[in-house]
């Protein structure tokens, strides 16, 4: 494909578009990739800085979800672009990126338009754990927005909680699965007695998504997912193929495709009754407009006041996604907490949650043990 990145249609109208792109690259570099890639945060900085490239991107993509830099990123990683694993460093690293996706525009953007951003961070299941063993049981666990689905096996994973202290981190509770070879270590704050003593009991699993990933028996999803996890955070690379191992073994969760909202109630029903339905989901909410998040709360709890025996509503969302919740926070997330995530039980906040797992800080006054 020849692509002329000077020219994509009225001019005036395309530099606004233009703009507009280069602006959200920006905003990506400087707010989210900052301080957690220095891959990203170069390679936005520089797509921002760069009239035509910006474009080209904000000619051929549709506006909204399908122009977001991380789609961009992953999908040249997914095709082995060059500097797939470290990122283009430096001018003349960008200028190769640039040549080479400029070169292969046809097939990034086949990937950007058949893709989604959904990544799949099994280590939140260290900071739902704690929510989790203190309900009823057993659980039927319903996640929304659920990717690949790896946050529906809780109970196959290891957990280590530490603390931090004058010597360097203390650990406080360890529990899981004992055959797991995936420890997710978290560091926790607050009383001991609030971290869970035992694993959950679920007898059902179930998740909906616009397009369920299976990286278990689909090569290909398993690649996207991969591609999707920064450049140089080798970790958390490393977690992703572990987890998928774990779960291998286990039955398949029932996986619906589809809308949040659409699809929520019939699946609901699905659950089995002598169970506590837990609907969930993490750094999801985002992806839909405002009123549309209003609309998926009133609906989650609309289905569980009217299941007979109730259930429970955990979120676990950046603190701007839900701001009726998290306006009536015991304590507000403070300046240094930007990228954290608000854990919500049934619409009350009870923790700060690193936003890959990592760190489960509660809040004061948010204690209690929830009935069903």
């Amino acid at each position: 494909m020849v692509v002329n990145v000077g020219n994509t249609g009225n001019a005036g109208r395309a530099a606004g578009y233009a703009w507009g792109v280069a602006e959200r690259y920006r905003e990506f570099s400087w707010r989210e990739a900052r301080g957690r890639s220095d891959a990203h945060e170069e390679l936005s900085a520089r797509i921002s800085q760069d009239p035509e490239f910006c474009d080209l991107l904000s000619g051929s993509l549709p506006a909204g979800s399908k122009q977001q830099p991380d789609l961009l990123l992953a999908a040249v990683r997914y095709l082995d672009g060059p500097h797939a694993e470290m990122g283009p460093r430096g001018a003349a690293a960008y200028g190769r990126w640039r040549e080479w996706t400029i070169r292969h525009w046809d097939e990034v953007r086949a990937v950007i338009m058949q893709r989604a951003t959904q990544t799949n961070e099994p280590a939140r299941c260290a900071t739902l754990l704690p929510l989790l063993a203190r309900l009823p049981q057993p659980l039927a666990l319903l996640e929304a927005g659920t990717s690949a689905g790896l946050c529906l096996h809780p109970d196959r994973y290891r957990y280590r909680y530490e603390a931090a202290g004058e010597d360097g981190p203390r650990r406080r509770a360890e529990l899981g699965a004992p055959e797991s070879p995936l420890v997710f270590t978290c560091r926790t704050g607050g009383a001991a007695d609030e971290l869970p003593e035992r694993l959950p009991q679920i007898v059902w699993r179930a998740g909906i998504d616009l397009d369920p990933l299976d990286p278990v028996d689909e090569p290909d999803d398993l690649r996207w997912l991969q591609a999707l996890v920064w450049p140089g955070d080798g970790e958390r690379a490393a977690r992703l193929s572990a987890a998928v191992d774990t779960v291998r073994p286990a039955p398949r969760p029932r996986m619906v495709r589809g809308d949040l909202i659409d699809e929520l109630p019939a699946l609901a029903a699905e659950a089995p009754p002598e169970a506590t339905l837990v609907i969930f989901h993490s750094a999801v909410l985002p992806y839909l407009p405002p009123a549309r998040r209003e609309e998926f709360a009133r609906l989650v709890r609309s289905l569980l006041a009217g299941r007979p025996g109730g259930g429970h509503w955990i979120s676990n969302e950046h603190h701007s996604v839900l701001p009726w919740i998290t306006d009536s926070a015991p304590h507000s997330p403070r300046p240094d907490d930007a990228l954290h995530l608000t854990l919500a039980l049934d619409g009350h906040p009870v923790a700060l949650t690193g936003p890959h797992g990592q760190s489960l800080h509660s809040l004061s006054g948010a204690r209690g043990t929830p009935g069903r």
